[in-house]
């Protein structure tokens, strides 16, 4: 999963909500690049901004209660922001060059029509082909995405397909026109954990095979963390987080990341499993200074009151007193960033 050439650059995205109590704050601020062939995924509880963030992305915000801004260059189009596109050269985009897989197999599909013609709507979106060819084509996705006797499910209806297989047929239809960038909002939710690993596997693989690069929006850092090639963590709608996964597992430089590790079970442990106390604050009021200071056990003064931005960790050492060793510790990898003053003091606790 080496990853060439950017891809997509997003730049300063925000996308506010207007609600009758107030504007939520759905995504505040969030910047990153992708690269060619790149796995980024994107984690934190629900609520973060993970999927307001890729539905910012690909336009599919509702237009009358959403306003989004900032940049989102995708460099294939002419290094030109998609945000600006109009809906038909947006639209044109969708399906052929970006590709989105939603996290609830079962609605996002319509359950009047077959699956087969909901692949073949996709198929024939954005190429001239004859019936038969399109069928063809249909088939081999069907197959491809590991769905048994493929030309017979095609006559199926979404309620005939198991959550996984449904899931398989998701996948299909996203790939209908082989886009090169595929964001997968949570495709294993509500799956059992041998069918999500099967879900997982078949995207790297599909993902290896084409070449394409993927964003991969999960509430779990476990998954994250084994399929990705650099991590983005979010909280409150920023990016709070970034780094190569390898760095951001194994040296967590802000105290949210270390609290999602925290919370993970791990095996041979017994007793209750570790929680973050408190909840996110509202998105329609929120806090001056840090985000996360009023869940943080390590907060100080100048976290409530601090312009938060992401710094650079990459080479620092510093003295651990978040864990009271004292010790001299390395945090982090080159382009490792976390939005704490404090991040030369965070590290996962040693077992």
């Amino acid at each position: 999963m080496a990853a060439g050439g950017p891809l997509l650059t997003v730049r300063d995205l925000r996308s506010y909500l207007s609600t009758r109590h107030g504007v939520v704050r759905a995504v505040d601020g969030v910047s990153f690049t992708l690269g060619e062939a790149e796995v980024l995924g994107i984690v934190g509880e629900s609520g973060s901004g993970k999927s307001a963030t890729c539905r910012s992305i690909v336009g599919l915000m509702p237009a009358s209660t959403a306003h989004v801004s900032g940049e989102v260059i995708y460099h294939p189009h002419g290094g030109r922001n998609i945000l600006t596109a109009r809906q038909p050269e947006l639209q044109a985009l969708r399906g052929a060059q970006l590709a989105m897989i939603f996290q609830d197999s079962m609605t996002a599909l319509n359950p009047v029509l077959t699956v087969g013609d909901q692949l073949l709507e996709a198929v024939n979106a954005h190429a001239s082909l004859t019936r038969a060819q399109a069928r063809s084509q249909a088939i081999g996705l069907l197959e491809r995405v590991g769905i048994p006797a493929p030309a017979r499910r095609m006559r199926d209806y979404p309620f005939q397909f198991s959550g996984g297989m449904l899931q398989r047929a998701v996948i299909a239809i996203a790939l209908a026109s082989s886009p090169r960038l595929l964001l997968a909002d949570e495709p294993t939710t509500s799956l059992d954990v041998i069918i999500q690993d099967q879900i997982l596997s078949l995207l790297l693989e599909l993902q290896e095979d084409t070449g394409m690069s993927m964003i991969l929006v999960s509430h779990d850092l476990a998954v994250i963390s084994e399929v990705c090639d650099r991590i983005i963590v979010m909280y409150a709608g920023q990016v709070v987080e970034e780094g190569r996964a390898a760095d951001v597992i194994t040296h967590p430089a802000h105290p949210y990341t270390q609290a999602l590790l925290d919370a993970l079970p791990q095996a041979g442990e017994r007793g209750l499993l570790r929680s973050i106390p408190g909840s996110p604050p509202s998105l329609i009021d929120v806090p001056d200074g840090c985000r996360f200071a009023e869940r943080c056990p390590h907060v100080l003064g100048k976290c409530r009151t601090w312009d938060t931005e992401l710094l650079e960790t990459s080479g620092l050492t510093g003295t651990s007193g978040l864990t009271g060793s004292g010790g001299r510790i390395e945090t982090g990898g080159p382009g490792q960033l976390a939005r704490c003053w404090r991040h030369d003091e965070v590290r996962r606790p040693q077992a």
